[in-house]
């Protein structure tokens, strides 16, 4: 047993979520699925699937709540959004509690997922109150469309008359529920949030205080701690799915036979397998090496490595390998683990049972092409749902399983390549598509070839060089102002990205027609 895993364990009445539709907390029926401390086991609460009436949430979504956030402004809707924020702040230390008991985090998790919630709505709410008081947006500038100015063109945004179905996580229950809700509530569509099961009382808690706030309008929130099956056979051509989760389960929403006859818009944040890539001129005493082993270390721990943006593949120059496999073992042989609420504790356990056997079996299915450089996949003493860091080294680092199974838990693989950038973009994009990829170099040369080869794979490339060093986030941090995606495998997605995130809650239509009543209506976003 690591020296950080002495528990204790404190028996607490167990709690049946609720959802919260048509302007009513309800209780779930059928059978159970339990919750789980995932420290010790203990059963904390749990979710009953069925109960909640899907057509009747989707009509009072649209009937009610459309209409209401439609008749608020973007700057009235921003300001709703900076109340969210404040009020979700306001009850952080008990939300802390709650991701620790049922998510498994430890407080720096729990804060970085509450922090990014609280944070996005703030962004958000900033960026809304520079909007026009318009229930419109433009969309560049106009164009002349005939021989004369006349005949004119203006590309408008409005807010579609449907509801935004959004299918969460269970990694980021607070952080992300609202990096959806932000967008698709600034944009003035009302929302139905389902929350990750597995950590569903941690979205559950935040759904309370948001309504409890009473800052939303009537019908432009409702949440479901249950199922959501059946829900998208029911949407129209004007609602939206914004889902985050595995690859299957995104590819079925996807070719769901109702969602294509109604061309309804759909969102996927699904697997990625990310990389991490090491210059050839770095040396061991550089900052930018130092910010290399800072983060890999850091997603490889962080959330015990349940997080989206994780690396799951280290690119590393032959001739550092050593080195770079010395570091790594001392940083993650001294990271404690234990209960996540102990101050002193640096990683938790994964979020569930499932996610445990899951866990497991990947590390065992890459030890078939890998040798293993640190950790495993050996159960570790104690209850809970704990497991070692896995460092890997490929075999072969063209072998297929390492570019294209995620081992969603503290695991990662090193890749030694040759040094080339050529090298290097081959092997990254073998990931198939991807959310980031991280690249520390300070040859600018080196980066220049390797960025262009690899970037029309991902969502966003991060670059650490000695410049960075102590100004930067790492990779791992989803921040709002950049798009949050990735093309192939990773969804094809894209959310966030500043005023882009709304975009998929509005519709763009071009009006035609004469310029003194569209230019001058629609043009500078203010009427005349």
């Amino acid at each position: 047993m690591h020296p950080g895993r002495a528990l204790a364990i404190v028996v607490r009445p167990m709690i049946s979520l609720q959802s919260y539709v048509r302007g009513q907390w309800i209780a779930g029926n059928g059978d159970p699925v339990t919750l789980h401390n995932p420290a010790n086991a203990e059963v904390v609460g749990d979710v009953r699937p069925g109960g909640v009436d899907h057509a009747a949430a989707l009509a009072h979504a649209r009937g009610v709540g459309g209409p209401a956030l439609r008749a608020m402004t973007f700057r009235q809707r921003a300001e709703m959004l900076k109340g969210l924020s404040k009020k979700l702040h306001e009850h952080r230390d008990e939300l802390i509690e709650i991701s620790g008991r049922n998510g498994g985090n430890t407080r720096g998790d729990a804060k970085f997922d509450l922090d990014g919630a609280t944070g996005t709505f703030a962004y958000y709410a900033s960026l809304g109150k520079h909007l026009p008081e318009t229930p419109w947006l433009t969309d560049g500038d106009g164009v002349q469309l005939g021989r004369t100015a006349r005949f004119w063109s203006e590309h408008v945004l409005l807010p579609r008359p449907g509801v935004a179905l959004l299918i969460n996580a269970f990694n980021f229950p607070a952080w992300g529920m609202a990096e959806k809700m932000a967008c698709a509530l600034l944009a003035g569509m009302p929302v139905i949030s389902k929350a990750g099961t597995a950590s569903a009382m941690l979205a559950w808690r935040c759904a309370q205080i948001m309504v409890d706030s009473g800052l939303m309008p009537e019908g432009a929130f409702q949440f479901l701690a249950g199922s959501v099956t059946g829900m998208v056979d029911l949407l129209q051509p004007m609602d939206v799915v914004a889902f985050t989760g595995s690859a299957r389960t995104g590819s079925r929403i996807r070719g769901n036979p109702n969602l294509i006859a109604h061309s309804v818009r759909v969102n996927i944040e699904a697997d990625s397998i990310n990389a991490a890539v090491l210059g050839p001129d770095t040396d061991v005493d550089d900052d930018t090496f130092t910010q290399f082993l800072a983060n890999v270390h850091l997603d490889m721990t962080q959330k015990a490595g349940q997080k989206c943006t994780a690396v799951r593949r280290i690119l590393v120059p032959e001739d550092r390998l050593d080195e770079v496999k010395e570091a790594l073992i001392d940083r993650l042989q001294a990271t404690r683990i234990g209960d996540p609420l102990d101050e002193n504790v640096r990683m938790g356990p994964v979020a569930s049972q499932a996610q445990l056997d899951d866990v497991r079996a990947g590390i065992k299915h890459l030890q078939d092409e890998c040798d293993t450089v640190l950790g495993g996949p050996e159960a570790m003493d104690g209850p809970g749902y704990f497991v070692r860091p896995t460092l890997l080294q490929a075999r072969d680092v063209g072998v297929a399983v390492v570019h294209e199974l995620e081992v969603f838990g503290p695991c990662a693989t090193i890749l030694p390549y040759d040094g080339r950038a050529a090298s290097a973009a081959e092997l990254v994009n073998r990931g198939g598509g991807c959310l980031v990829a991280s690249v520390y170099s300070d040859d600018k040369s080196w980066v220049h070839e390797l960025v262009p080869a690899i970037a029309p794979w991902h969502g966003r490339v991060w670059l650490g060089s000695e410049k960075t060093m102590g100004h930067a986030l790492g990779p791992g941090a989803v921040l709002p102002g950049s798009i949050h995606g990735g093309p192939g495998r990773a969804g094809g997605g894209e959310e966030l990205g500043g005023l882009r995130g709304l975009q998929f809650y509005l519709q763009r239509t071009a009006l035609q027609g004469d310029r003194a009543v569209i230019g001058r209506t629609y043009g500078n976003g203010e009427s005349s």
